[in-house]
């Protein structure tokens, strides 16, 4: 997939991820994990979901993230009337060819911005299934390949807000991980207010890196080694949530591979060449979380009743010794 892309050694790695680093974080001030969920997105070949209240930098850190690479970059703003085909593109008769001709939609990019996807019909949101998983489109019978790489960073205000639809399952299983953004701290509040009284901090951005350099910062993470008993204790994990009974819907395969591809990332900016336990067991919530149902009656006030029960999971699974082996 990547047949194009320049070798790269261990420092030109970090130097590269530093860079993007340090450019999104000069917008999105006091978040350093989000800008690292989304780094690590783009770089195991995911897509992030992020789900918070409106004013948070939700898509202020799309933004950024998408202005660091220069690469193409669109957004789709999702509103009740948008169509699938707005997202994907459709097939138009051209009368001077005497044939259908295809037209792109807005998906067609290196990083799409889907901004409060949950307002859209869940017919519309499922038109990016295909395009998240496979990285092509298929309008009238015939397929059109996306770019590479290609990320999906989505927003959406929670489910209690009026004019939402929820997710469907299988879109939910799409996305690599979620986050949240939260509240600014005080400090980080009042910063904001001096930077940005007199301009926008997403002007000052300038790309650090491009598509080429992101795809051979793929294939580096995708060589960190993952040893067989840690591929073992990530299937276990997985298999622990479909085995819990505060649990209606557990993860999926997918879900699984997701995590590992994830961990690698993870331990290549950690500058390791090699994944750890510990890069699995801190991966679950934001992996596993939003893939799940809790089972009825399990809700409990003031509770996460699905993070509750993924922490006991990870308590509670055996974590393997001499992983690196």
């Amino acid at each position: 997939m990547h047949e194009n892309a320049p070798s790269i050694t261990a420092e030109q790695f970090a130097q590269h991820t530093s860079r993007i680093v340090a450019s999104v974080s000069s917008v999105i001030d006091g978040k350093p994990d989000a800008v690292r969920s989304a780094l690590v997105c783009l770089l195991a070949e995911g897509h992030l979901l992020i789900e918070d209240v409106p004013g948070v930098g939700k898509t202020m850190l799309a933004r950024a993230l998408a202005a660091s690479v220069d690469a193409t970059v669109r957004r789709i703003q999702f509103t009740p009337d948008l169509l699938p085909g707005d997202v994907t593109g459709v097939a138009v008769y051209d009368p001077v060819e005497r044939e259908f001709e295809f037209k792109r939609g807005a998906i067609f990019a290196h990083i799409v911005i889907a901004d409060e996807i949950n307002r859209a019909s869940p017919k519309t949101q499922s038109a990016l299934l295909e395009a998240m998983e496979e990285h092509q489109v298929t309008v009238d019978g015939s397929s059109h390949p996306l770019p590479e790489p290609f990320l999906v960073v989505a927003t959406q205000n929670p489910l209690e807000m009026e004019g939402t639809y929820p997710l469907p399952e299988a879109q939910r299983d799409r996305f690599m991980m979620r986050i949240s953004m939260g509240y600014p701290d005080a400090a980080a509040e009042t910063l904001m207010l001096r930077q940005r009284d007199t301009a926008n901090p997403l002007a000052a951005i300038t790309p650090v890196t491009d598509a080429a350099t992101v795809r051979a910062l793929i294939a580096w993470a995708r060589r960190v080694h993952v040893a067989e008993s840690l591929e073992e204790y990530a299937v276990a994990l997985a298999q622990a949530t479909r085995q819990d009974p505060s649990l209606h819907l557990g993860a999926s395969p997918r879900a699984t591979l997701q995590l590992v591809r994830a961990a690698k990332v993870i331990a290549a900016l950690d500058g390791r060449d090699y994944v750890v336990p510990d890069d699995l067991a801190d991966l679950v919530i934001p992996v596993f979380a939003h893939r799940l149902l809790a089972a009825r009656g399990v809700h409990r006030a003031g509770a996460q009743p699905v993070e509750a029960a993924l922490r006991q999971i990870v308590s509670r699974v055996p974590v393997p010794f001499a992983a690196r082996v």
